[in-house]
């Protein structure tokens, strides 16, 4: 089957297709196109939960931070209207060419930076903010031009992890189950992981072809530790307050390992317990109003 039949087959009521999610996401970091394949079919999960929100029209959305831009060819097949933007050019090789040969509703990308966007005022329903705002140097700039560019009643997804968190933390892990930016501090644990990735990538649990840190560094390229914002559960409501956004919806993921471990009470206890709940809590998802 073709590249367009196949993603035509499964984009009835955008079904989600775990079985096709997972082949293409030990596939994703064999490129940046490879990775804008799985944003796409991922893309079905944050559509269901936008759904969920009540968010059943998209109408004009902006995808603030596209990276490859498979979320936004896929957002492009249910909105009014997608522009796709992203400090570096990464789409032209990814998203440009998937659009190309789904032969269907297609993006705008263009190259420009979040927290000075070259929209007017109020020209967006919706904007999604996907694994983008942690490395955003200026976190409260970035959200108030989100605000800035959405219609009165607009929303804002914004999803993001602790930096604390194993997820949140964005470094490859160790076989051994020690986690190196709890213990040394951020800065000492990239460049330790940095140093390991180089001469010993057997110490991690990921095959060298999947991750992308692990990657980069089997090549021998520099990598700048591009983790700006280290977002706290604390920090990003300050944050989302202090940009004049209204809170709709929070969903705070904890960890399968405090899951299984912790009694049910203590993992409801989790969001508040100061410092912990930035370790335990794996993702965290907004809907915001402006």
């Amino acid at each position: 089957m073709s590249l367009r039949g196949a993603f035509a087959a499964t984009h009835v009521m955008r079904v989600i297709d775990q079985e096709a999610i997972e082949q293409h996401g030990a596939e994703r970091f064999r490129s940046e196109y490879h990775y804008a394949v799985f944003e796409y079919w991922r893309s079905a999960k944050l559509l269901r939960y936008l759904t969920e929100a009540g968010i059943t029209t998209l109408g004009r959305v902006l995808d603030d931070g596209c990276g490859g831009g498979g979320m936004s060819v896929s957002f492009a097949e249910e909105a009014e209207s997608v522009v796709g933007i992203d400090l570096a050019d990464r789409f032209r090789d990814a998203g440009e060419r998937l659009s190309d040969e789904l032969e269907g509703p297609r993006p705008l990308f263009s190259q420009a930076d979040g927290a000075k966007l070259p929209f007017r005022d109020a020209c967006f329903d919706l904007v999604v903010s996907h694994a983008v705002i942690e490395h955003v140097q200026d976190p409260l700039a970035y959200l108030l031009e989100a605000r800035r560019v959405l219609r009165p009643g607009g929303r804002l997804f914004l999803e993001t992890a602790p930096y604390l968190s194993p997820s949140g933390v964005h470094l490859p892990r160790l076989r051994f189950p020690i986690p190196p930016h709890l213990l040394l501090g951020r800065r000492m644990a990239f460049r330790l992981v940095w140093w390991l990735a180089r001469h010993a990538p057997g110490t991690f649990r990921a095959p060298v072809d999947g991750s992308s840190f692990l990657a980069r560094a089997s090549r021998g390229e520099t990598k700048i530790d591009d983790l700006y914002y280290l977002v706290t559960l604390r920090n990003l409501r300050e944050h989302i307050a202090a940009a004049g956004f209204k809170m709709v919806r929070e969903d705070l993921e904890i960890s399968r390992l405090a899951r299984r471990a912790l009694p049910p009470w203590l993992v409801d206890r989790i969001p508040h317990i100061p410092i912990g709940r930035d370790v335990l809590i794996t993702n965290m998802e907004y809907v915001l109003s402006c």
